[in-house]
C-alpha cells in the first residue's frame, strides 16, 4: 500500500512538474511527505487540546451551555445561577480535555490505512480535504473512544447531577422546556466538532505556510506544491 501510494503522488506531481517544480520529487519522498504532513498536523491539533484548558482557554472550541439553555442562560444568572453555569460549562471542557488524547491512534492508523483515491483526493483537494478524510474514517469509531472518557469525566465532577438540577430549576421559571439533553453525546460531539476544527487549522497552515511544517519531506513536498 506504501509502494501505492507513493507511486499515485508521484504520477499526480509529475502531471504537473512544469508547473509545481515537483520533477525532482522522487515516488518515495512524495508519498512518505504526505503521511509526515498528516501525522503532524494531526498530532499537533491533539496536543493543543488535549491538556489543560485545552478546549476551555480556547474559544474556537471552547464548548458551551447546550443550546436550550444558552437562550436562557442570562435569565439564569440574574436568578443568581452564575456559579451553576460556570461549574457546567467548566466541567463539560474538562471531560472534552481528557478525551481528546483517545484520537491519536485512531488518526494514525487512518493515514496508514489511506487508500489510493483518498490520497488523490487529499493532494488534489481543498485546503481542508485532508481534514474531510480523516472525519469520515474516524469519526464513529472515535465517538465510541470518547463517550467512556467522558462519562468518567461527568462522573467525577456529578456533571449529569448539576446539568439536571440546572435545567430543572430553569423548568420551574417557565425559561426552558423541562427535557434534558443527552449530555453524555453533547459533550462527546462538541469534542469531535472541536478536534476537526484544530485539524484543519493545522491542515492550512502547512499548505500555507510549508516552510513551517517540522518534517523534511512534507516541507518538501507542500512547498512544491504550492
Amino acid at each position: 500500500m506504501r509502494t501505492a501510494l507513493a507511486l499515485l503522488a508521484a504520477m499526480l506531481f509529475a502531471t504537473a512538474a512544469s508547473a509545481l517544480s515537483l520533477a525532482d520529487i522522487s515516488a518515495k519522498d512524495a508519498g512518505g511527505g504526505l503521511r509526515e504532513a498528516l501525522t503532524q498536523g494531526a498530532g499537533k491539533a491533539v496536543g493543543l487540546l488535549g491538556r489543560q484548558d485545552g478546549f476551555l482557554g480556547n474559544p474556537a472550541v471552547r464548548i458551551a451551555l447546550p443550546e436550550n439553555l444558552q437562550k436562557v442562560e442570562g435569565a439564569m444568572r440574574k436568578l443568581g445561577m452564575g456559579r451553576q453555569a460556570d461549574e457546567l460549562v467548566t466541567a463539560m471542557n474538562r471531560a472534552a480535555e481528557a478525551a481528546v488524547p483517545q484520537a491519536r491512534a485512531l488518526l494514525l492508523n487512518s493515514i496508514r490505512q489511506m487508500s489510493l483515491d483518498d490520497a488523490k483526493g487529499i493532494l488534489a483537494g481543498g485546503e481542508d480535504s485532508a481534514t474531510q478524510y480523516f472525519r469520515r474514517t474516524t469519526s464513529g469509531p472515535m465517538a465510541e473512544k470518547f463517550r467512556p472518557v467522558v462519562r468518567g469525566a461527568m462522573a467525577k465532577v456529578k456533571l449529569a447531577e448539576k446539568y439536571e438540577q440546572f435545567a430543572g430549576k430553569a423548568a420551574k421559571f417557565g425559561l426552558v422546556r423541562e427535557q434534558d439533553a443527552h449530555l453524555e453525546n453533547y459533550v462527546t460531539q462538541k469534542t469531535l466538532d472541536g478536534l476537526y476544527l484544530m485539524i484543519a487549522e493545522e491542515e492550512k497552515t502547512i499548505r500555507k505556510d510549508p516552510a513551517g511544517a517540522a518534517g523534511k519531506l512534507a516541507k518538501m513536498v507542500f512547498g512544491a506544491l504550492k
